[in-house]
């Protein structure tokens, strides 16, 4: 090999190496929601700033901001926006089958909804980020996980609308207005008693 051609072919191989790390990197960000997101969730400022440690460590509480104006889906392809669930404390979940640790705390949310069950004011929303191809699989979990409903965004849009920036799973408490008031990316349980003091409080904000 020429020494030009040589040359070539090592700067190939360093722009595929830093490119590769530059994924790897970016991936083990979402995953571990070190991510910035946007500024609002990156300070910890909020009301309920105090609910971040133990198994709420990661939480975030920043100051206040509307839930994103995107629309998503039901079960039966209805089309469903954060401003459908006005007046209610929400507990919005983003999921997809293919993310362990979001299969692994759907029933914390399972028994969260069946817990308030009932109450008015109060709603779980878990929506998948599965595409058309995975949609059956994924209402076939969460028909095992009731009495959570199924809603969906197979655009795979909407995890990149909130703070988390497409991390999984990735957790938001809305208050009544629907504005964001807690941030949670990674696995949680979420009828724990360290959740449920966070909603609570929550619930007691009128």
């Amino acid at each position: 090999m020429s020494g030009s051609k040589r040359t070539k072919a090592i700067g190939i191989g360093v722009v595929a190496a830093v490119a590769a790390i530059g994924a790897a990197a970016l991936l083990y960000v979402n995953q571990d929601g070190g991510g910035k997101g946007s500024d609002a969730a990156s300070t910890n400022s909020g009301a309920f700033a105090a609910h971040a440690k133990g198994p709420l460590a990661r939480l975030q509480s920043p100051e206040p901001f509307l839930a994103p104006d995107y629309a998503f889906q039901d079960a039966d392809g209805n089309a469903v926006t954060f401003a459908d669930f006005k007046g209610k404390v929400t507990v919005v979940n983003l999921w997809a089958t293919w993310c362990a640790p979001c299969k692994i705390e759907m029933p914390t949310l399972a028994a969260l909804a069946q817990r308030y069950e009932g109450r008015e004011d109060f709603a779980v929303a878990v929506i998948s980020m599965d595409t058309d191809r995975a949609q059956e699989a994924a209402k076939a979990f969460i028909a095992e996980n009731a009495p959570l409903k199924y809603y969906a965004d197979p655009k795979f849009q909407l995890a990149f609308e909130f703070p988390g920036k497409g991390a999984m799973p990735q957790t938001m408490i809305l208050d009544r207005e629907g504005k964001v008031v807690a941030v949670m990316v990674g696995e949680a349980d979420w009828n724990g008693e360290a959740a449920v003091a966070l909603l609570e409080d929550v619930l007691e904000e009128k």
